[in-house]
């Protein structure tokens, strides 16, 4: 019950400094609508869709992806500057548990990316998306699970290389093979097989292939439930181990 309370109390005071610059928020939903509007043309010339709603269809799924990946991969960067302010400092005095300093943080984030992803998918459906509204929400479960896995080996990055200038490279060459196996600018269907066996190793292009079936209908086929359960067991390990190393470092 502890952690819960106290994971709610860093939640709601992050959601808040979050909330207290809106212009932040809107900021960020700069890159995902402009590759929502000017990337899914190509995307249906290159696959010959028969539609802008079926191109929307298989694109969404992986900007959704992307979302979650590049933005809870460089979320980092915000523990880097909470450390650097002295707030994780001032929280190691409060009897606040360690692990809810990280899961506060974590939930604050997939938050802000879920909120993200509706504002994409409201944009998807003015432009032509003709999706249930129930296979958009369990979408956005998975991209919750993408969210808290990126979130989590990124404040383990930053704690173990808390060097501002090393960080990015580092982050740049992780974020940008698991892109590009995860399918996030062209379907990885389309890829050579060597390179779709690879991707079976990525969970994020798991919750890509998962998304894209949701969003194109076939919510009962196995890849839905697989990668469902790929992303929660990889999530909660990277959950853990973060949450052991943060522990670690601010004891």
């Amino acid at each position: 019950m502890k952690l819960v309370r106290d994971t709610w109390l860093i939640f709601s005071y992050e959601t808040w400094m979050l909330v207290r610059n809106p212009a932040n928020i809107a900021i960020t939903l700069i890159q995902p609508v402009t590759y929502l509007i000017l990337f899914s043309p190509f995307i249906k010339a290159v696959l010959h869709t028969p539609s802008y709603g079926y191109a929307y269809q298989i694109y969404v799924p992986s900007l959704f992806c992307a979302m979650g990946l590049f933005s809870g991969l460089f979320a980092g960067f915000a523990l880097l500057a909470a450390m650097g302010q002295g707030v994780i400092t001032r929280c190691r005095v409060t009897p606040l548990s360690r692990v809810a300093l990280l899961l506060g943080r974590v939930f604050m984030w997939m938050l802000l990316i879920s909120f993200q992803a509706v504002v994409v998918a409201l944009g998807a459906f003015a432009l032509g998306l003709r999706v249930p509204p129930g296979n958009v929400l369990f979408a956005l479960v998975l991209l919750s699970l993408m969210v808290v896995l990126g979130v989590s080996i990124s404040y383990a990055l930053a704690l173990l290389v808390p060097n501002e200038s090393v960080l990015p490279t580092l982050l740049n060459s992780i974020a940008n093979p698991l892109s590009l196996l995860a399918g996030v600018l062209i379907p990885i269907s389309v890829a050579p097989l060597w390179v779709r066996n690879v991707a079976l190793w990525n969970p994020f292009a798991w919750g890509t292939r998962g998304m894209r079936a949701i969003f194109q209908g076939q919510f009962g086929t196995p890849v839905v439930w697989q990668a469902s359960v790929i992303l929660a067991a990889v999530a909660v390990v990277a959950v853990v181990l973060s949450s052991r190393l943060f522990s670690r470092e601010i004891a």
